[in-house]
């Protein structure tokens, strides 16, 4: 179903089907003797949200197609690995350098609350739509996980005023903070990204770093989502991307950023997989466009 202004979700639908399916491929990265990841949490919490196909996947009863270079098993394992170590990285290099606030917006099924080496007085706020957080919060308690960090739910959609919702939540506009979002902006409509790089900028002390996904929508081909999708039927997958994503011009978070005082850099998608002894997969679907590949920003004053 196409997305519209006021379209709801959980994590068997819509939006919310991506966050199982990242989930799912880090359960499947997280297998075996020798696991690229170790995220103990992926797979129960697949299982709970019950997707047939992606416990299927899990279990090796479906897919990968070995025939194809983006979506055979390997190919999925490293892109799903490259991707979760950066953002692990990146929070544990913002805790290193002293930042004790971090904030995981639209966060899914992610598990670095509970399984992250969060150093003490860290706290953790992870923010996305009421049913989602109830769900994971549950499922997890259900399954004896703790906690790494003191991790603080802000049940908002981000279409709402979750900038007060957090602030409600404790949030210290203070204090220097770790943003991530992971997967994000291409599920958001243009002027919705930059709204949300303002909100980011407006809470965040000097020192705050945030870290996303680089994308140059302008590089990429029209029908790319479209023939992903295609793709992915054939591993089972019935997430259409295209009815998800967002197209249309829009900034790249890069320009955004520098344009209202954050340092940025990118390290491209072909860099990311040679810094994990990975190569990049021969095919242009491996790309969000030539220069694809993961942001982190830093602010060094607030906007004026």
């Amino acid at each position: 179903m196409a997305r519209t202004e006021n379209d709801t979700w959980d994590l068997a639908s819509s939006v919310g089907a991506t966050a199982t399916a990242v989930a799912a491929s880090r359960a499947m990265a997280s297998q075996g003797p020798d696991p690229l990841l170790d995220d103990p949490w992926a797979d129960p919490l697949v299982r709970a949200v019950g997707m047939d196909t992606f416990v299927k996947l899990i279990d090796g009863e479906l897919g990968p197609r070995e025939d194809d270079p983006l979506l055979n098993r390997r190919a999925m394992n490293e892109q799903i690995t490259v991707r979760t170590r950066f953002f692990d990285d990146f929070f544990l290099q913002a805790t290193g350098a002293g930042i004790r606030q971090a904030v995981i917006l639209a966060s899914g099924l992610d598990t670095r609350a509970y399984r992250l080496a969060w150093p003490a007085g860290t706290v953790v706020y992870e923010i996305d739509q009421p049913d989602v957080i109830e769900f994971k919060t549950r499922t997890l308690a259900g399954l004896g996980a703790e906690p790494s960090a003191e991790r603080r739910t802000v049940a908002i959609d981000l279409r709402d005023d979750w900038p007060s919702a957090l602030r409600q939540a404790g949030f210290d506009t203070g204090q220097p903070t770790a943003w991530s979002a992971e997967g994000l902006l291409v599920y958001l409509p243009p002027e919705a990204q930059d709204r949300l790089f303002d909100n980011i900028a407006a809470l965040s002390a000097p020192g705050s770093r945030i870290a996303t996904e680089h994308m140059d929508m302008r590089n990429i081909p029209a029908d790319w989502a479209e023939r992903l999708t295609e793709r992915s039927r054939r591993i089972g997958s019935n997430i259409n991307l295209a009815e998800l994503f967002y197209t249309g011009e829009r900034n790249t978070a890069a320009e955004y950023l520098a344009a209202h005082g954050w340092r940025t850099d990118i390290q491209t998608t072909e860099r990311a997989y040679g810094a994990n002894g990975f190569e990049l997969p021969a095919d242009e679907l491996a790309l969000f466009g030539g220069a694809s590949g993961y942001l982190t920003a830093t602010l060094e004053q607030r906007p004026g």
